[in-house]
């Protein structure tokens, strides 16, 4: 029996379902690389955001810890560096300058303050993109949030995430119902 001459017309249906399908899986790899890339970005980006407002937190909380009790100014003189220097014209006057609240003296919120400070430290986290790196970064991204709920709930603040947040239904006020934005 001879080849049949339309053969290839019908056989062509299949052979442009397997271009199409290589084709696609093509431009899919690609197009899966820069969207996970993307993806990668933007999440890498929040995580950075939210590592860095608990740095900034953990400072906050360090500079209000009670200071320990220093020898009298009278006893070394030389301790007491630029003690005749003015403050600059630019500074408020002391009496209207807004003061956070000290902290009250507990060891255990002074250690989990050095403790979250530690772990959100910029010098020591690793930015390579590496799975180790990557677990590393989450495993003390978590441990520095949990550190600062307990921090948080030990000395009385809010979650600046929760105050934040607006209450479903805030600020929208009823209107007579003309619907124009």
């Amino acid at each position: 029996m001879a080849e049949d001459p339309f053969e290839d017309v019908l056989n062509l249906e299949d052979q442009f379902y397997q271009e199409g399908y290589k084709q696609g899986t093509e431009d899919g790899i690609k197009a899966g690389r820069i969207e996970g890339r993307s993806f990668g970005l933007e999440k890498g980006f929040e995580k950075f955001v939210e590592s860095g407002r608990l740095y900034g937190r953990a400072i906050v909380w360090a500079n209000r810890l009670p200071r320990p009790a220093q020898q009298s100014d009278n006893a070394r003189p030389e301790s007491r560096p630029n003690q005749n220097i003015e403050a600059p014209e630019s500074t408020p006057p002391s009496g209207s300058t807004q003061k956070l609240p000290p902290l009250p003296k507990n060891p255990r919120l002074e250690k989990h303050i050095t403790t979250l400070y530690a772990l959100v430290e910029s010098e020591s986290l690793a930015t390579d993109n590496t799975d180790e790196a990557v677990n590393d970064f989450d495993d003390r991204f978590k441990r520095a949030q949990g550190k600062a709920k307990i921090i948080e709930k030990m000395i009385g603040e809010g979650s600046l995430k929760d105050e934040a947040q607006p209450k479903p239904g805030a600020g929208i006020a009823a209107g007579p119902g003309g619907g124009e934005i």
